[in-house]
């Protein structure tokens, strides 16, 4: 006779798929097709609450592909385990502790997007105006590309394996904290990419694309040096030209 044990491993691989893909999915038909807001000159709950959960949304949508792999090895060492009647978590508590992390950054950007446009350096349409300030925020995202704070945060995120095997933490509970824990080394690595969209739109779907695409592969592919150091230099020069053009 299967238990509900046994029968939960055998389900779980698609399920895992299926949460996957249906968070995903979600995230992106809300930005592509409900994604819309122009704000008032001063913000109130309302406006607060509604550009927490565009972020919120836009951060879920953006980064669990990136995410896919770990996510997945997660699943794969706990259906192994069970075969060796250890106790069987689901890979959604995984999910859970890392989207959390990331709804806390998206709170964070959040209000710090808040008080840009207090200070008018933000348009209606969520676009910085202000050069200095656009300048400013480039020039750090370049720095940091390259600095070891993000390179050590990268690691952990394409090592999936490395960081399960070093981190792991049994129960329900203990999903919950890896995923927490893996969710904050991906922030460290993206952060910054992340406010990038305070520059060029907020709620630009092409920029919103190029760096969810530039984060997977970034997280994925072990790429040479030269490239990081170009985009690097790109952010750089794009800050320079800001402040003096």
């Amino acid at each position: 006779m299967v238990n509900f044990s046994q029968m939960t491993h055998h389900l779980h691989s698609p399920i895992t798929w299926l949460s996957i893909l249906l968070l995903t999915g979600l995230s992106w038909y809300y930005m592509l097709f409900d994604m819309t807001m122009v704000m008032s000159p001063h913000w109130h709950l309302y406006e607060l609450t509604m550009v927490f959960v565009m972020w919120a949304v836009m951060m879920a949508g953006m980064m669990m592909p990136s995410a896919t792999p770990m996510i997945l090895l997660f699943a794969k060492i706990n259906r192994t385990r069970l075969q060796r009647s250890a106790e069987f978590v689901s890979s959604n508590l995984f999910i859970l502790g890392y989207l959390l992390v990331w709804s806390l950054y998206s709170l964070v950007i959040t209000l710090m997007q808040w008080q840009l446009h207090e200070l008018a350096l933000m348009t209606p349409m969520m676009k910085s105006s202000n050069d200095i300030a656009s300048g400013i925020l480039l020039i750090l995202i370049g720095i940091y590309q390259i600095s070891p704070l993000k390179q050590q945060c990268l690691n952990y995120c394409r090592s999936p394996l490395n960081f399960l095997m070093t981190q792991w933490q049994e129960g329900k509970l203990g999903a919950v904290k890896m995923g927490l824990k893996h969710g904050l080394y991906c922030v460290g690595c993206c952060w910054l990419l992340m406010a990038l969209l305070l520059v060029v739109g907020v709620m630009h779907i092409g920029w919103i694309l190029a760096l969810s695409i530039l984060v997977l592969l970034e997280k994925v592919v072990n790429w040479p040096k030269t490239i990081n150091l170009g985009i690097c230099l790109t952010c750089i020069g794009s800050g320079i030209y800001f402040l003096v053009g």
